[in-house]
């Protein structure tokens, strides 16, 4: 296992597929952001969830998913809906 499952959220599969779009460490996921990291997972695995996504938001924040602000959770909750439907 490499850094990323160093992360809150963050366990060998979801590592697994960060590192097949490209992202293999904290300073990439942090400067390519959640909802893009998301959107290039999306475009691979159509299975992908909301619960992904807000695992992603809280690995960059340091916190596990449970824990984000209820503004985080409904700005990651739209973002989902629009490309997800």
């Amino acid at each position: 296992m490499g850094e990323l499952t160093t992360l809150p959220n963050i366990a060998a599969k979801l590592e697994a597929q960060l590192a097949d779009v490209g992202i293999t460490t904290i300073e990439e996921l942090r400067r390519v952001g959640s909802c893009e990291a998301w959107l290039r997972i999306l475009a691979r695995d159509p299975s992908t969830c909301l619960m992904r996504l807000s695992a992603l938001e809280g690995a960059i924040q340091g916190v596990r998913w449970h824990y984000l602000d209820d503004e985080t959770k409904r700005e990651l909750k739209e973002f989902y809906q629009e490309h997800k439907g």
